[in-house]
């Protein structure tokens, strides 16, 4: 019997003080999604990102249309 994937629950965040960021490694490739505080400069993980759909995931839970880049 094949199982319908659960229908995701969008999820939110403060995007007055927050921006959707993208953390990769140069040496091994790991990318890790998450939220920088515009601020303090400090970047909170919220997904470890293994192939395109994990990011198309992280997209669509958080309403984010364009992620950037930090090495």
């Amino acid at each position: 019997m094949i199982k319908k994937r659960a229908q995701m629950q969008k999820a939110s965040y403060d995007k007055e003080n927050k921006i959707p960021v993208m953390k990769c490694s140069i040496c091994n490739g790991e990318r890790v999604a998450g939220f920088k505080d515009i601020h303090t400069g400090k970047f909170e993980e919220v997904m470890f990102i293994r192939d395109d759909s994990d990011l198309a995931e992280f997209k669509e839970k958080y309403g984010v249309e364009v992620i950037s880049k930090e090495y």
